[in-house]
């Protein structure tokens, strides 16, 4: 009873493109295609179920030595994509033999050298949804993932994941002319936070009058630095015009986990934690800052007449 009612609130809050398939059928065709146009591998659906479950559930509905790949998503959002063995190994097979042999591989544990070369099939999928789901509500919850890393097990998940609830896309699949059958999960987060497709945004009940949306749409185009401040030091000017490459500034108080994010002004915004997304340097919002308070205590300024490795001993005598 508590599924027909989540289902009721969701049509509710998402009302669906008139005629829209939703994302079942959109990622039916997504990843039919990818497997086609990535490395010629016919992959027909044998059944596909959409579900919610929670968190403990994603846990258990994972295959054994399942290949686990992560999803970056919008806003912050995590999915998973789970490969049964077979269908990691018959992915692996075509792009290094260009044809299935007679005789399916042994299922084994997959490596971090599998998902690097699934990793391109998983997105070309992934961006395949998207383009399916363009025109349709679902494109909020199912829309805007990527593959971004892989895991060795399952077990980590539960740390990684946020407890809430998830939308399950469970396949069976048959590949290749001997129909090989495995087994795909998508695992996203039930709560969509991409964005509403155009045809199914709500109309405002109040419009601004045209000159004052025209000027809000020209200030929020204004770009605006913001600093990531990891530590501070303070030196005499006398060292700072002698320094010369090779010297060594150290910083006495600085962490990973305690980086200001600040305007050019130094008026700190927002406190976070260096990390990585998609291969690139990242910054994860921990706390905003309404005005010079944690942030700004988190990272203070230190000075050290000592930072420099190579000072010499006349300019420690003159302070």
């Amino acid at each position: 009873m508590s599924d027909v009612i989540r289902r009721k609130i969701d049509l509710a809050r998402q009302p669906q493109a008139e005629g829209a398939p939703g994302a079942d059928r959109g990622w039916r065709l997504a990843l039919a295609r990818a497997a086609r146009d990535a490395m010629a591998l016919d992959m027909d659906f044998r059944r596909l179920s959409v579900s919610r479950v929670s968190l403990s559930e994603v846990l258990e509905l994972a295959p054994e030595r399942a290949m686990v790949a992560v999803l970056d998503g919008p806003r912050g959002a995590l999915g998973v994509l789970m490969l049964s063995p077979l269908v990691t190994a018959t992915l692996i097979e075509m792009q290094t033999l260009g044809r299935l042999s007679p005789q399916p591989p042994q299922p084994r544990k997959p490596t971090r050298i599998d998902a690097a070369m699934v990793a391109g099939v998983i997105d070309r999928a992934l961006t395949g949804l998207d383009e399916a789901l363009a025109e349709e509500a679902d494109l909020i919850w199912a829309g805007g993932f990527r593959y971004a890393s892989h895991l060795d097990d399952v077990r980590p998940l539960g740390l990684m994941l946020e407890d809430e609830t998830y939308r399950v896309l469970s396949a069976e699949v048959a590949m290749g002319a001997d129909g090989r059958t495995g087994d795909v999960l998508l695992v996203l987060p039930a709560n969509g936070r991409g964005e509403r497709p155009a045809s199914v945004q709500a109309q405002p009940v109040d419009t601004a009058p045209p000159f004052s949306a025209g000027l809000a749409a020209q200030v929020m185009q204004v770009d605006c630095r913001l600093d990531a401040v990891i530590g501070r030091l303070v030196l005499p000017i006398r060292q700072i015009m002698s320094l010369q490459a090779g010297d060594v500034l150290n910083l006495p108080v600085a962490s990973l986990d305690a980086i200001a994010l600040e305007t050019a002004d130094g008026v700190p915004v927002a406190r976070a934690k260096l990390g990585q997304n998609r291969g690139m340097r990242a910054l994860k919002l921990l706390a905003t800052e309404a005005a010079t308070t944690a942030a700004s205590a988190s990272v203070p300024a230190v000075t050290d007449h000592s930072a420099v490795a190579s000072v010499p001993p006349d300019w420690r005598a003159a302070g």
